[in-house]
């Protein structure tokens, strides 16, 4: 069966049922039917004095289009936990449409390992994603009309920094011109779409403490600047309040189920290659008081989202992980390896062995962090034993375990040994958790620690004005604030075609972003996009209602 009919299959219990293993009362429930809540702020912060329990980050090695199933390894060793009778919950980020309809097809796990209902979380969902959106596009009405009623702040038209967002992947809005029309239109000028998981405003989303931090953090967002380049916050048009508002109940993190009936929040949807790319360290935190064990994921390989989980998340909450698993398949270690996707399903050993430098650089860059690290092989029906073998072989000798995880067929029963091992790692105290960076490195220095010691690149490049805009940031009192770098998600290095683990290459950073609201700076190197386009095919083909009015077509 699909996905979408393995979830359509499934029983799902009604969410007062899951909300009470979490302790969560009725009263503290906002329900969206029968099948998913948001629990109210009220009652997290009830539980402020309560223990943590412990905290695993679920990464992986560079995607390739072979897959790697971190989301599905997550929900996996979260159902593995509680067969083997831990108190464990799952914290997830929201799908977004773009990728939905471009091309993933949906976010929701997979096979045996789901969240449900599947429909609902990969589409509108709560509405938390149109609540950020309708927020973001606030601030952009109100900086135009600001301008247009006579721009009592002075804010330069020229150097408008705040872009427009919408939750699709759409290359035409990229750059746009904006207020044309005459005078009544206002003042026309260069504008442009981001897709809304870029958002300052998601960032801020995700990483504020409570609905108080959400405005301070807002307040501080650089819409632009003077002709002297004196930096205007969005305090300038009175948009925090009116944002807050629009925030208000999406803030509050949603709880829904796996297939198995283990409780899953899932809150907030930065990319990793864009933006920082883990869930919202509201839910995160809540999860931490309500379960023995928290499973969650972050975005991409582990050089983007674990990276961006160590070194901005945690540091950004205070947050320390007691161990990670690094997600692996064959298929994919084998395209790491220089096999083409047409030919994964032919047994290659040489290949695999290839490939699991990725693996390796990966290891080593968890590791560097002071974080456990086990290696979760997501099993393929097609992959071999001697295969399989390798990639244990090799894992031993980075003095780390590869354990078998069949969780897409078997659910969380295929995770088990897996789940005893994650348990053992994170209960033992091992972690001694540190960034990669203290805050004080000047940020060409933290670019380029990133650069040299994650990517293995030689140094990093930027031309003139992106040098000034480093240095009037480091001169303007950003210096203490993390990096978040902007890069593509398929290599080491900035070009996607080098698969395994490239050096020698130089990291291009072609501009810097200043997110003073979400307390970091965004480095766009090489040639992302913070607006992707549809593929040639979008899976929007294949996605439709049939005659039943069911939705068809995710996956």
């Amino acid at each position: 069966m699909s996905d979408i009919e393995i979830a359509r299959a499934a029983t799902i219990k009604p969410i007062g049922e899951i909300a009470d293993k979490l302790g969560i009362p009725n009263d503290a429930l906002m329900p969206f039917g029968h099948t998913k809540a948001k629990v109210s702020l009220d009652h997290i912060d009830s539980l402020k004095d309560k223990p943590d329990g412990k905290l695993i980050l679920v990464t992986a090695i560079t995607p390739t289009p072979a897959g790697e199933g971190k989301t599905t390894t997550s929900v996996g060793l979260t159902d593995g936990l509680n067969k083997i009778g831990k108190n464990a919950m799952v914290c997830l980020r929201e799908p977004s449409l773009g990728p939905c309809f471009g091309m993933k097809g949906g976010a929701a796990g997979g096979g045996y390992a789901q969240v449900i209902p599947m429909e609902d979380i990969n589409l509108h969902f709560t509405g938390d994603f149109h609540a950020i959106t309708s927020a973001h596009s606030l601030l952009s009405a109100l900086i135009d009309n600001h301008i247009y009623w006579g721009n009592e702040s002075a804010l330069d038209t020229r150097r408008v920094a705040w872009r427009r967002v919408v939750d699709m992947n759409d290359r035409s809005l990229r750059q746009i011109t904006s207020s044309l029309g005459g005078v009544s239109n206002g003042f026309a000028r260069e504008d442009g779409f981001d897709i809304t998981v870029a958002s300052e405003v998601m960032a801020i989303f995700c990483l504020s403490k409570n609905l108080e931090d959400l405005q301070h953090r807002l307040s501080k967002i650089v819409i632009g600047y003077t002709r002297d380049r004196k930096p205007i916050t969005a305090d300038a048009v009175n948009a925090p309040g009116p944002m807050t508002v629009l925030l208000k109940d999406a803030i509050a993190p949603n709880l829904v189920q796996t297939l198995e009936h283990n409780p899953a929040f899932i809150h907030g949807g930065p990319f990793a290659n864009i933006a920082h790319g883990c869930n919202s360290v509201i839910a995160t935190r809540s999860a931490l008081k309500m379960a023995d064990f928290v499973v969650t994921e972050a975005g991409f390989g582990a050089d983007l989202g674990a990276e961006k989980f160590f070194d901005i998340k945690c540091r950004s909450a205070g947050l320390a992980p007691d161990a990670a698993v690094i997600v692996a398949t064959v298929r994919a270690l084998k395209m790491h390896g220089g096999v083409a996707k047409d030919d994964l399903g032919v047994e290659n050993v040489q290949a695999v062995r290839d490939g699991c430098v990725n693996l390796q650089r990966h290891v080593e860059n968890v590791k560097s962090f002071g974080v456990p690290v086990v290696v979760a092989i997501n099993r393929f029906v097609a992959d071999t034993d001697a295969e399989m073998a390798a990639v244990r072989e090799i894992a031993d000798s980075l003095g780390v375990k590869a354990i078998d995880a069949t969780h897409w067929a078997d659910g969380g029963a295929g995770t088990m040994e897996l789940a005893e091992h994650v348990s053992a790692m994170a209960e033992s105290g091992e972690s001694k958790f540190a960034p990669s960076y203290p805050s004080e490195m000047p940020i060409w220095e933290k670019i380029e620690t990133i650069a040299t010691k994650l990517y293995r690149a030689e140094g990093i490049s930027a031309d003139q004005k992106t040098r000034n805009q480093i240095k009037d940031l480091q001169e303007g009192g950003f210096g203490d604030l993390p990096v978040c770098i902007a890069k593509t998600q398929y290599s080491f290095s900035s070009d996607p075609n080098r698969k395994g683990a490239p050096t020698g290459h130089t990291l291009p950073v072609r501009e810097v972003r200043l997110s003073a609201g979400a307390g970091f700076i965004v480095a766009v190197c090489g040639d992302i996009m913070t607006m992707p386009g549809l593929p040639r095919i979008p899976s929007a083909n294949s996605i439709r209602l049939n005659e039943q009015g069911q939705v068809e077509g995710l996956f």
